[in-house]
């Protein structure tokens, strides 16, 4: 009779999950014991890391992703980006170790005391199974929880001398819708309203991408002849930056969106929530006499939003039944955002002047993988995303994401047969919560540029400290920093830039390089506005 380790495995196997993401502990070894031929264990140095990994690599793939974490205290490392995979809505099943079951009324060493609250809210599902024979089966559930949507994270605590039970049977593998429908008939008022809108604007979030609606948003906004902007907050951009319709990202305070939206009679807003705000800046949420529509697959979005009529329809699809509903209408199509001119050369390397030369030397078909938070604004309107499934970062606001994820997505283009150059921009504060993750790009042979701003601060706390006027708040700086050092202890080659004249080559070089590739890039220190 085959052990419950062999039946998680097998259950795995047939649901396409042999990609396992870890950092393995003492309670896990059990579990990954004689481990399968035909899966592959990723090795991250610290849980934090390996989490975003697999995060991007779902995301990537559009499949679920397994997480080994470690009982407790890898399951409290990994917490912050268990939360940016929540709101990235990637479909990770997060398994951890639990102590021996004789043990567990004693709250031994290394024992989950409360397993299934540790990463709550943040998991769709959370379950430790009640007899060793259940764990394949949980896993099953697991699965079919991640992969609906809106898809998420779960997680399974498993005892580890559960593994070595016998498992009378495999339960049954389920197929599980992944989409919801988009109703004509559903949507038909809605068509009806924006065909006749004077002023229509599309808001567009990140779930119309994820939910293959990338083209379809396209021909929508061309029916309507609107504006179009990015949702805020969204981690991944639901439509192309370069098309003539594209107006930028809506600002996410409640006073600036409102201005920005001033005009517009019909307000619709795709595959994102209304809206995420931060900082707060008092105001009204839409126009005084617009109308806001919002289209989510997620029925806590719905709830949660503070104004407009939600319907619950896949994003993607709903943009396909919308953009077949809605008569081609003859109205001017309305004046593209002016472009921007060429950065100051006569005062060093700024953001802006390193994410203009990124644009120059970057290939046509690349990824970029980003969180350099306090000069995001600016990476966006350098760097536009033009082609779907072509930008990453986390929607949470949690540090320590975008250097980790960038190997997940790498993983990803190796093994979709893609192969995309993959470009991480990654600022000096963000890079440390994670900077261990450089190993794993080394031991893959990664094709990633790691490219590191390198202001000496934490600039996007000293942003919020003017807005917020709160002089003085300690640990803001950052000297002393060496990512070469850093870099080399892991494997990775790297250099410095720290004069305009030889940023153009060195990005160049990074570009062509085989393997995993680190810049540091000395860029001038000046704090930006927030908003």
């Amino acid at each position: 009779m085959r052990t419950v380790r062999e039946a998680f495995f097998e259950v795995a196997r047939q649901l396409r999950l042999t990609t396992m993401f870890g950092n393995p502990g003492s309670t896990e070894e059990t579990l990954l014991a004689n481990f399968p031929e035909d899966f592959r264990y990723v090795l991250a140095l610290q849980e934090a890391p390996a989490v975003a990994m697999a995060d991007a690599y779902a995301q990537r793939t559009g499949h679920a992703a397994l997480v080994n974490l470690h009982t407790a205290a890898g399951m409290g490392n990994a917490l912050g980006n268990i939360e940016s995979a929540w709101y990235n809505r990637a479909p990770l099943i997060i398994t951890a170790g639990q102590q021996t079951r004789e043990m567990l009324l004693l709250e031994p060493y290394l024992a989950n005391k409360e397993p299934l609250e540790i990463p709550k809210p943040f998991v769709k599902w959370a379950y430790e199974p009640a007899r060793p024979e259940d764990v394949p089966g949980a896993l099953m559930r697991a699965y079919a929880m991640a992969v609906q949507p809106p898809m998420g994270p779960v997680f399974l605590s498993i005892p580890m001398d559960d593994v070595d039970k016998p498992c009378p049977k495999l339960p049954p593998i389920r197929k599980v819708s992944r989409g919801l429908g988009a109703d004509p008939h559903c949507l038909k008022e809605l068509a009806e309203v924006l065909s006749a809108a004077s002023s229509p604007v599309l808001v567009i979030g990140g779930a119309v991408d994820q939910s293959h609606g990338w083209d379809a948003g396209v021909r929508l906004a061309e029916r309507l002849r609107c504006k179009v902007y990015a949702a805020p907050g969204e981690g991944r951009p639901g439509f192309p930056e370069t098309h003539p319709l594209f107006q930028g990202g809506l600002k996410s305070a409640i006073g600036p969106a409102c201005e920005q939206l001033a005009g517009h009679d019909v307000i619709l807003v795709i595959g994102a929530p209304v809206f995420r705000y931060y900082p707060y800046v008092a105001g009204d949420y839409i126009p005084e006499g617009s109308r806001l529509f919002h289209i989510t697959d997620d029925p806590n979005e719905a709830g949660r939003a503070p104004v407009g009529d939600s319907i619950l329809a896949d994003p993607g699809r709903t943009c396909s039944v919308l953009a077949e509903l809605i008569p081609q209408t003859t109205r001017e199509a309305p004046a593209q955002l002016p472009a921007l001119a060429e950065p100051d050369t006569h005062s060093g390397i700024t953001a802006d002047q390193l994410y203009y030369s990124i644009n120059q030397v970057r290939p046509d078909h690349c990824v970029i993988v980003q969180e350099s938070m306090s000069t995001l604004k600016l990476l966006r309107q350098r760097l536009p995303t033009s082609r779907s499934q072509s930008f990453f970062s986390m929607s949470s606001g949690v540090l320590g994401y975008g250097l980790p994820a960038a190997i997940g997505v790498a993983l990803a283009e190796r093994d979709e047969g893609t192969d995309r150059k993959v470009i991480a921009i990654v600022g000096d504060g963000a890079a440390n919560y994670v900077i261990q993750a450089l190993w794993t790009a080394a031991q893959h042979k990664l094709d990633i540029l790691f490219v590191v701003p390198r202001n000496g601060a934490y600039n996007i706390l000293k942003s919020f400290a003017n807005l917020l006027h709160t002089p003085g708040v300690p640990g803001l700086d950052l000297p002393g920093l060496d990512f070469l050092a850093l870099a080399a202890g892991y494997g990775v080659p790297s250099e410095r830039i720290t004069e305009l004249a030889a940023l153009d080559g060195a990005l160049r070089r990074g570009v062509a390089m085989v393997g995993p590739h680190l810049i540091e890039v000395a860029v001038d220190a000046t704090v930006p506005s927030l908003i």
